[in-house]
């Protein structure tokens, strides 16, 4: 037997708690997450199937009266041990209900808790964006199961279909389970019930006595719910625009830093009215960063927000307006070619591409820093996901694209100015671009060749052409330009904190003269301790400057965030990098500190650092971009001396559609530090 033969031996013998089943049971592979159960109802649910885990071990008994504790000792288990330790720690009696009301605020904790067991389990494999799917090792016949039914999964619902179906007689863990699912309305889009089995899950509910208390205690706060949250919600507090004008973070574009100024005084949730527009709600704090990273995908939608900017690119149902299940999957069909891995496969062409552009720098000439960074990157990011060369085009692509932003998003421009005559050429070069990458992907032409991001998206167009029609294809295929807009723009971001900070450039310079001693790095060396420096260098501009900071979505389900209402319909803004300039997140925010990304510190763990987004519209594609820059970085400091021109420049944020260093910084190339291989 292999030592891996013996580990997944191990695994299938680790027992199945009912938090566990009932998290499996609820999954719904197509969305990525759990079945539409309405964020309070689930953590009913899981409250539920904790206290009858409990139950079921003899540490406490239940009845339809009362919850009484049997046994204090820990289970070992970190979901129920600090129920049990709260239960034990109360004097006076109570029954389920009032235990799952109290217990309630550690539910997500439980979830997150049951997640990663079952991932660590190889049950579940976990996806950007917090979405979750069956683990490849989870569709051996009898993995994890002790029988021979299939999946984990399977397991769990055929117990179920049997006991519902074969008038089987369930045992207590199934009868908990079956409760739970019906009393949260689920059942019914697990199996198709007819009359008959609806009579027979209802006999199944009335048969043990802790499935019958836990599920009436779960309904009780179920019901309960409705007239809670209007009981709570508290006025939004609206935001003066005089306060706005007046602070210096607007003057100098700094979003993140206004949005954190903005949470001192109004807190978590404001609103900010301006004449001629509907009112925009700004989401600022880590406690909003968390609630939209756990439940924004059940209340927000992106898709209000970005249907107009679609029909620019003649497009319907492109990835960044999807939600729920199409979101996903269409997040899953893509992530190879977003992958760090697919990358890493094809260091010698990002070396190669990156080098052929870095030869276009002559000493003493200096270049708008924006533009520089941004061909860099083009230069290895279209030969690499669609390949071929686009520098020729990637400048006016660019342009378009800012200028859809500025009139179809955020609106700070009139719709017209996208339709001048250069606009108009612009947007005739995306066919031409399109043409390009249809012309080198002909089975012939990729023969031999290495998947790229264009082979997944033109593949995914061939087997489902509803899914991703030939009207998508002209945003898809053109979306690499697009992206390079965006790294580039982060690359100018962090070569710029590199020149303004001497003692960090020396650091980095000796890592990438190190790094490239003997040859051109591979993966392993790019990941490890020889780019530490650069590593958490990139990490900190990425705090400091986010080119993303912050994502605009609708509400489509009434929720309530921080004791604030927010109605269906309304627009919010998510202000999720707002954080890294809140003291209590970062100390000392407007410093430059790479330790904080160092034990103990590791100030980066956790929900306050999010320069990728949150949630389900996480950036698919963050971990390949952080190797890119950091490439591009070193590869940039081991050829080339650069100077920030003019010398006595102070960085200033243009702020829209994203955050870039504005048009005045440039960066001089004052030396060759070596020559360039041919």
């Amino acid at each position: 037997m292999t030592l891996t033969d013996q580990k997944l031996q191990d695994v299938a013998a680790t027992p199945l708690t009912l938090l566990d089943e009932l998290v499996l049971t609820l999954l719904n592979e197509d969305s990525g997450y759990f079945r539409q159960v309405p964020g309070w109802n689930l953590n009913c649910a899981v409250v539920g199937a904790a206290l009858a885990e409990l139950s079921l071990i003899y540490r406490i008994d239940t009845d339809l009266e009362s919850l009484t504790l049997l046994d204090k000792t820990r289970t070992g288990d970190p979901c129920l041990d600090p129920l049990l330790s709260e239960i034990a720690g109360e004097a006076n009696q109570y029954n389920a209900q009032y235990w799952i009301e109290r217990l309630i605020p550690k539910a997500d904790s439980i979830i997150d808790m049951t997640l990663d067991r079952l991932v660590g389990l190889k049950i579940l494999q976990h996806h950007e964006g917090d979405f979750w799917s069956l683990a490849q090792g989870a569709w051996k016949s009898g993995y994890h199961t002790s029988s021979e039914v299939g999946t984990a999964v399977e397991f769990v619902k055929t117990r179920i279909s049997r006991a519902i179906f074969n008038n089987e007689i369930p045992g207590p863990r199934d009868v908990v389970i079956i409760c739970l699912i019906e009393t949260c309305d689920v059942l019914r889009y697990i199996f198709e019930l007819d009359e008959e089995s609806e009579v027979r899950v209802q006999q199944i509910c009335k048969m043990d006595l802790i499935g019958r208390s836990i599920a009436d205690a779960v309904s009780e706060n179920i019901a309960g719910s409705l007239f809670r949250r209007s009981a709570l919600t508290k006025a939004i507090p609206r935001l003066k625009v005089r306060k706005l004008l007046g602070s210096k973070h607007l003057r100098s574009g700094n979003l993140p830093a206004l949005m954190a100024e903005l949470h001192e005084e109004y807190g978590p949730v404001f609103e900010l009215r301006v004449p001629f527009q509907d009112p925009m709600i700004f989401l600022v704090g880590p406690e909003t960063n968390h609630w939209v990273h756990r439940h924004g995908r059940m209340h927000l939608r992106a898709r209000d927000y970005l249907e107009d900017f679609e029909k620019v690119y003649g497009g319907v149902g492109l990835l960044p307006a999807l939600d729920g299940a199409d979101h996903f999957r269409y997040r899953k069909s893509i992530q190879p070619g977003y992958s760090r891995s697919r990358l890493e496969g094809q260091l010698d062409m990002v070396f190669s591409k990156a080098r052929e552009n870095l030869a276009t720098w002559n000493v003493g000439e200096a270049r708008i820093a924006v533009t520089m960074c941004r061909n860099l990157v083009n230069s290895e990011l279209s030969p690499l996901s669609i390949s071929i060369d686009s520098q020729d085009v990637a400048d006016d692509m660019h342009k378009f694209k800012e200028r859809a932003l500025k009139t179809h998003l955020a609106r700070i421009l009139p719709k017209f100015m996208l339709h001048t005559p250069s606009m108009r050429r612009r947007a005739k070069l995306i066919d031409e671009v399109v043409d390009r990458v249809l012309r080198v992907h002909t089975p012939a032409q990729r023969a031999g060749c290495p998947r790229d991001l264009a082979d997944e998206l033109l593949n995914m167009h061939a087997s489902d052409r509803q899914f991703l029609p030939e009207s998508n294809l002209r945003f898809v295929l053109s979306a690499p330009l697009i992206a390079s807009m965006y790294v580039g723009d982060q690359l100018a971001f962090i070569a710029y904190a590199l020149l303004a900070q001497p003692e960090y450039l020396e650091r980095i310079q000796d890592e990438a003269d190190a790094l490239f001693a003997d040859g051109d790095p591979d993966g392993e060396a790019l990941t490890g301790p020889a780019i530490d420096i650069t590593r958490r260098f990139i990490m900190e501009c990425l705090r400091m400057y986010p080119i993303v900071p912050l994502s605009v979505r609708n509400v489509m389900n009434a929720c309530e965030v921080e004791g604030y209402e927010l109605p269906e319909g309304v627009r919010v803004f998510i202000a999720q990098t707002a954080t890294h300039y809140m003291s209590d997140v970062f100390p000392d925010p407007f410093t430059f500190d790479i330790d904080r990304y160092v034990a103990p510190r590791k100030e980066n763990v956790g929900i306050g650092y999010a320069p990728y987004g949150l949630g389900t519209h996480t950036c698919l594609g963050s971990r390949w971009t952080e190797l890119q820059l950091a490439i591009n970085l070193l590869m940039m400091v081991h050829y080339y001396k650069l100077e920030i021109a003019p010398k006595k420049y102070q960085l200033k944020i243009s702020p829209f559609p994203s955050m870039s260093p504005n048009k005045k910084l440039k960066f001089n190339v004052t030396e060759r530090r070596r020559e360039l291989p041919v």
